[in-house]
């Protein structure tokens, strides 16, 4: 491909079946098409001309589609909304998400009739890792029934990847402000952990997997920062103000990783 539309020799190798291509430029070739009409066109005067059985077989699968495109244009604006609501949400994500909300809600609970952590809050504890079970569940292989077509489709990569997290984070961010509001506990002290912990689960996802990244490192929170905390009574480094520049270096990183390997969330593996 140049830099604005694909080659003869893409476009014809494709409409043959692409088995003279590299998986790099099929991908390519099907990022584009999703934009560029004028190539589309070209594919199908390619395929009309030199693959008839082909033009043959989209012209009958068209001819059934037709009738119920037809009646999805004109469904009521609640559905057309759901409709454009899957393109951020998998099924799976609803009830992964409310039992985050749950958690939160439960946390601000305890905060409020009193645990016996001392002087710290069971909200600031979890704020951080929280987002990261709905990032898992927005992201797995066992709960996205669907995810072979996804992570084969050509928008599926780090486009998909961080829709499906600002979907997590619209949903659990303002639950956690709420809690900390009403707990005292600022957005200053969860808020840049959150984000890096977040960044973090993308970053190592791309290399073992977004639920096997999820798991470890929440793992790793409550068996370095909440037990000794809980044990302690106070408050940790990494939750104070000053512990705060570790967490921006830590979200910097993560997000140069997952831009960096943007190309491994293509794959099925990124769904482990």
């Amino acid at each position: 491909m140049n830099g604005e539309h694909a080659s003869a020799r893409i476009i014809e190798g494709y409409a043959r079946g692409a088995k003279d291509l590299g998986a790099d430029e099929v991908w390519a070739v099907e990022a584009h098409l999703e934009e560029c009409r004028g190539c589309r066109d070209r594919l199908s005067a390619v395929v009309g001309a030199e693959v008839p059985a082909v033009a043959s077989l989209v012209d009958t699968v068209w001819s059934g589609l037709e009738p119920r495109l037809a009646v999805t244009a004109t469904m009521p604006r609640r559905r057309r909304r759901s409709a454009r609501l899957s393109g951020w949400l998998t099924p799976a994500m609803a009830p992964w998400l409310a039992m985050v909300v749950g958690v939160t809600l439960l946390a601000l609970l305890l905060d409020l009739v009193g645990t016996g952590f001392g002087q710290v809050s069971l909200v600031l504890l979890l704020a951080p890792v929280l987002p990261v079970l709905g990032v898992a569940a927005s992201w797995s292989r066992g709960l996205d029934p669907a995810y072979e077509l996804t992570a084969s489709a050509p928008r599926a990569g780090l486009y998909l990847v961080l829709r499906r997290t600002a979907a997590v984070l619209a949903v659990v961010v303002p639950a956690l402000l709420l809690a900390g509001w009403v707990t005292g506990v600022t957005a200053a002290q969860w808020l840049l952990p959150c984000l890096a912990f977040t960044t973090t689960t993308l970053a190592l996802g791309g290399v073992v997997g977004v639920t096997r990244a999820a798991v470890w490192l929440m793992a790793g929170w409550a068996a370095v920062v909440v037990a000794p905390t809980v044990a302690a009574g106070r408050t940790p480094f990494v939750l104070r103000t000053d512990g705060m520049p570790v967490w921006g270096l830590v979200l910097l990183l993560g997000t140069g990783v997952v831009i960096a390997r943007r190309g491994a969330y293509c794959v099925l593996g990124a769904h482990r």
